[in-house]
């Protein structure tokens, strides 16, 4: 079926051209509308958590009692209360419009509160509850009147969720544009440099720009009918560009390999799509399987970026399997044109087969102490994911922000300047099985038994509805730290009033949540991941053992990425070269994504490698041969996607948010160690220590395999040719 596909775009591939055109040049109008219309905020929260069905209850009559936004006044050279300064921002906080307000507080009208004084005098914050309880809603409203709060004189900064949320959306734009900007012209230099043609090097770059403008509109369609979180587009358009070049890379190499073959330009594309094409549906598969795996998490923004990602890795597959032969045809023999010469090159030293190369050489020496190799790797790669065992989890807040943004700066001023940050609170709503306003007295005891708890430092019942009442406790730590989280633990244990039940929200009890859920669901993502995977695989290859074995690498190839962004996140290291500010904790979220977005990539690998390994096998029987054939015909090409997709994926690292940054760093990593130890040392040592076992099914999975006929789905006869290489690269 694939090859017929390659076919049909082969052959018509001037519309197929035309169309994808006209479609790139809609979704770079219309897809790009996506960030106008994602609606479902930030989602990091779990929706059957205690905290979010407190903040439902709060939503209702009972109302939220919570600084969503502070704006933090400060005079470098008088007191606020000096009547130059007190005056003009009284007066600009009074023409504050109050439509979308429920609260207003200030150091005036709280009767001179000094907790709304800085301990100099000098600073002074005006705290803001919005009506919404939706965080996008609330961005929304705080950007229709932020302007008014600026008063000449002062310095003005805006903190609190609200703020964080509205500083970090604006970011996520300037981020994608600064990330594409530096590593699409990297791209076409290191594809020339693959290549060693520019109209070689032309066609993946091309494939990509329209995968990567078409994520938008992919996304966009995704908003008519699913809330998408607004933290997705940053990690799902990168992506998109990154999977696509690779996918177009390895088809481009394939079609060159068979050109030097000596095929016709229509057999080379057919062959092309019969082979390569395959590998990219399957290793698609693979990944959309990793990525759907997010959806098994309640928080809406794991399960949107599920839904997104398998989105997107399903446009790549289809762009590449049908936009790439209509390029590939047009392009034909002109494939190699436009050579770019190196200084190395031999003068007009033509393209050669190269059977017994530089890999080929690598798997033999690395087969020939195959246990020893195994237990080595596998020994280091357990060491490198050793320190991940100490890790401190936490949920995204405005540490994920700039040390210089709007948000860090007021809540490191209110931390230290203040006699208390008003953000710091934590509400309980206790529902009674009578009237509240009848149950004054067992609700204040139970309001000092909150106030008793560790770091807490003073709760208070602030109103009480129907059979509801709302208690507010201030607290002091930081809310990602482990002390925070047993400051909840102890809060939630504490005993309400006879037949009541209580529910905490804040901070840090969404934190507390966040993390078990995780925690809770991960093991099933797992399960999930491995056992689809697995299918997969033994739909691709016929064997049981292949994908027993390439889950196990696959995960163990991850360890070395957790440790490190382990000591670099939350011990601190490197924080200068990359730009961000230590919490001593790493968010919770990051395990997750970096297993769903590592692991189908390394399945992407795998497969490629495995196909080749496999045509060799069923053509010599030889399983040793056959690892170094296949390893020779992927090695170069595998280690030039994986350097692809790291320029790529260094966009985050160029990002403004620390959370982006873990994933850059985590993916690179990752990225790196499968390419390198597993791909061309880990893989060819235990495929060689399975020797003719690697392809092993039982006869009758083997039978059913044979009768869907997923071994030689397309009837193309395959090439006889090996790698086509320079003749310095063997």
């Amino acid at each position: 079926m694939i090859a017929s596909i390659g076919r049909f775009a082969a052959a018509h591939r001037r519309w197929v051209i035309i169309g994808a055109v006209l479609f790139t040049l809609v979704a770079g109008g219309w897809g790009t509308t996506v960030f106008g219309a994602i609606t479902g905020g930030a989602g990091f929260d779990d929706p059957a958590s205690q905290s979010s069905k407190a903040d439902k209850v709060l939503a209702g009559p009972l109302g939220r009692q919570a600084d969503d936004v502070v704006v933090l006044y400060r005079s470098t050279d008088r007191p606020v209360t000096d009547p130059a300064l007190a005056g003009p921002i009284q007066s600009a906080v009074a023409a504050v419009p109050r439509t979308d307000l429920d609260r207003v507080d200030t150091y005036w009208s709280t009767g001179n509160n000094p907790d709304f004084l800085s301990k100099d005098g000098h600073s002074t914050y005006v705290a803001l509850q919005f009506k919404s309880s939706d965080d996008q809603e609330r961005v929304k409203a705080l950007q229709a009147i932020e302007e008014k709060f600026k008063v000449p004189g002062t310095e003005v900064r805006f903190g609190g969720i609200t703020a964080m949320t509205e500083q970090v959306n604006g970011l996520t734009g300037k981020d994608i544009g600064r990330a594409e900007m530096l590593s699409v012209p990297l791209l076409l230099i290191l594809l020339v440099f693959i290549f060693r043609s520019a109209v070689a090097a032309s066609l993946p770059l091309a494939v990509g720009a329209v995968v990567a403008l078409g994520s938008f509109a992919v996304l966009r369609v995704l908003t008519l009918f699913v809330d998408i979180s607004s933290s997705v587009i940053n990690v799902i358009t990168i992506l998109g560009l990154g999977l696509a070049i690779d996918y177009a890379l390895f088809m481009v190499n394939r079609f060159r390999e068979e050109l030097a073959a000596g095929a016709s330009v229509d057999l080379a594309v057919e062959r092309t799509s019969a082979t390569a094409g395959r590998t990219v549906a399957f290793s698609g598969l693979a990944v959309a399987i990793s990525f759907a795996s997010l959806t098994l998490f309640p928080s809406r923004f794991l399960s949107s970026m599920g839904y997104a990602a398998v989105s997107v890795v399903a446009f790549a597959v289809i762009g590449s399997l049908t936009l790439l032969p209509a390029l590939l045809h047009l392009t034909g023999h002109r494939i190699n044109s436009w050579r770019v010469p190196m200084p190395w090159d031999r003068r007009n030293a033509p393209p050669r087969l190269e059977i017994e190369g530089r890999w080929y050489r690598t798997a033999k020496a690395v087969m020939r102490r195959p246990l020893l190799t195994t237990l080595a790797v596998v020994a280091l790669l357990i060491g490198l994911g050793a320190p991940f065992l100490g890790v401190n989890w936490a949920r995204p807040g405005d540490w994920v922000l700039p040390s210089s943004s709007d948000a860090r700066v007021v809540t490191q001023q209110l931390g230290t300047d203040f006699r208390q940050d008003p953000t710091k609170t934590i509400t309980a709503v206790v529902a009674l099985p009578g009237p509240a306003s009848g149950s004054t007295g067992p609700l204040g005891e139970y309001a000092a038994r909150l106030d008793s708890v560790p770091g807490v430092t003073g709760a208070t019942v602030t109103n009480t509805q129907d059979n509801l009442a709302r208690i507010t406790a201030h607290y002091s730590m930081d809310p990602m730290s482990r002390d925070a989280r047993t400051m909840v633990d102890e809060l939630r244990s504490q005993t309400p009033p006879d037949g009541a039940t209580a529910q905490f929200t804040g901070m840090p009890a969404s934190r507390v949540d966040i993390v078990d859920m995780i925690g809770a669901r991960v093991p099933w993502m797992a399960l999930f991941v491995a056992v689809v995977s697995s299918l997969v695989l033994f739909l691709a290859f016929g064997s049981v053992t292949i994908p027993l074995k390439s889950v196990l690498l696959n995960l163990l190839s991850l360890s070395a990425a957790f440790g490190a962004i382990k000591l670099i996140f939350q011990d601190g290291h490197l924080h200068d070269l990359l730009g961000f500010t230590p919490i001593g904790a790493i968010d919770a979220n990051f395990p997750v994504l970096i297993v769903a977005i590592a692991f189908g990539l390394a399945m992407d690998y795998e497969v490629f490698l495995l196909s080749r390994i496999k045509e060799s096998y069923d053509r010599n029987n030889d399983p040793g041969e056959s690892i170094a054939l296949g390893l020779q015909r992927t090695g170069k090409i595998i280690t030039s996607a994986a350097l692809l997709l790291v320029v790529v994926v260094c966009g985050f690292l160029t990002s403004s948010i620390a959370f982006m940054q873990m994933i850059g760093v985590g993916l690179v990593i990752a990225i790196v160690v499968d390419a390198t130890l597993v791909r061309a040392v880990l893989v060819p040592a235990t495929m060689k220590l399975l020797g003719h076992r690697a392809w092993w099914a039982p006869a009758p999975l083997k039978r059913i395999w044979r009768r869907v006929n997923l071994a030689h789905g397309d009837e193309v006869s395959t090439p006889t040719a090996a790698l086509v290489e320079e003749p310095v690269n063997g």
